[in-house]
């Protein structure tokens, strides 16, 4: 028993390692953005979907592909634009006049890492293609089904203030994303530092320093991360207030709310707690790590009423009041 809690330790001290040689690869490249890197990680780590938001010049696409260049995996970036076909992105048939027969011509969701860069300029379309890769992990082509490479991951940007040529994207494939991350301005220091770096000329070079299985095994360990049952009934209260506001003292919010949150909510509550935990060092969840990964799981999919619209009322401030009005049991 004791050399079973002893390799335990240190496999989870392997998996923890992965982590923080990733970290020091970007930071390499990247200044700041330690949320988004963070939460960049988790998905990564549970082999989910984000979606990242944020006006122009704040690095998203390079964060994203300085990520992806630190694993030995495939990696695919896809500029969105109004003109793109399904066929753009999943593959199509081409007819090969050497053998008088069409061959599959896949396309780049065959990925490990997808950047869907301006994922909202594509239209209805290509929307729906993407939504089947991202829910089934599979992409029909001609016909014929093909299994997406597995891990599979969507990583998509999107720039709030520019609407012009842009397409909502339906609230189904907002739920399908695990986290929407919001991407601020960086600090004095920051961006001091970013200058300095831009001015510098040099472009540093970033080690690949894991591959798909250490991925893998990370997130066999993140699954593994201690989720009591407090905590777990936190998490259902947390998604039970965003549907009923009323049963926990905050009626007031049930008419700024068209739609709560889904069951896939509480699901990757969870699972975002557990890995949040554990890139920050522990092999438990506390209540602090919920709270942290609440805010990116729930904002994406609370719809609000037009009442709220009247009175300015974001899904973001709906959330914060949820986060102070339902109590930890």
């Amino acid at each position: 028993m004791a050399q079973q809690v002893e390799r335990d330790t240190r496999d989870a001290s392997r998996e923890h390692q992965v982590i923080a040689d990733v970290k020091a690869q970007i930071a390499r490249v990247i200044v700041g953005q330690d949320a988004l890197i963070d939460r960049l990680l988790i998905a990564l780590v549970t082999a989910n979907h984000a979606l990242i938001e944020g006006v122009p010049g704040l690095a998203k696409t390079l964060t994203v592909s300085t990520l992806a260049h630190t694993l030995r995996a495939t990696f695919a970036r896809i500029q969105f634009t109004p003109d793109l076909l399904p066929a753009d992105i999943t593959g199509t048939l081409v007819y090969n006049p050497r053998s008088g027969e069409f061959d599959t011509r896949l396309g780049p969701l065959f990925a490990n890492i997808v950047l869907a860069d301006e994922i909202n300029r594509a239209p209805a379309k290509v929307q729906s293609a993407l939504l089947e890769a991202m829910q089934e992990r599979q992409v029909t082509v001609g016909g014929e089904t093909h299994p997406l490479p597995s891990p599979f991951l969507v990583l998509a940007t999107q720039n709030p203030i520019d609407q012009e040529g842009t397409y909502p994207l339906p609230e189904a494939q907002l739920d399908r994303f695990m986290l929407k991350v919001l991407v601020g301005y960086p600090g004095r220091d920051e961006e001091r530092a970013i200058l300095e770096r831009a001015l510098g000329g040099t472009v540093p070079e970033i080690d690949a320093v894991t591959d798909a299985e250490g991925i893998a095994a990370v997130g066999r360990a993140v699954a593994a991360v201690e989720l009591n049952e407090r905590l777990r009934e936190y998490v259902i209260r947390l998604v039970e207030a965003s549907r009923e506001p009323s049963l926990y003292r905050m009626a007031d919010l049930g008419p700024l709310l068209e739609y709560g949150a889904s069951p896939r909510a509480g699901i990757f509550l969870a699972r975002g707690a557990q890995a949040y935990a554990f890139i920050h060092g522990r092999d438990y969840v506390v209540p602090e790590d919920v709270k942290a990964i609440a805010p990116d799981v729930l904002r994406h999919r609370l719809v609000t009423t037009y009442e709220a619209e009247a009175q300015a009322v974001t899904a973001e401030d709906i959330v914060t009041r949820l986060l102070e009005g339902v109590g930890i049991p």
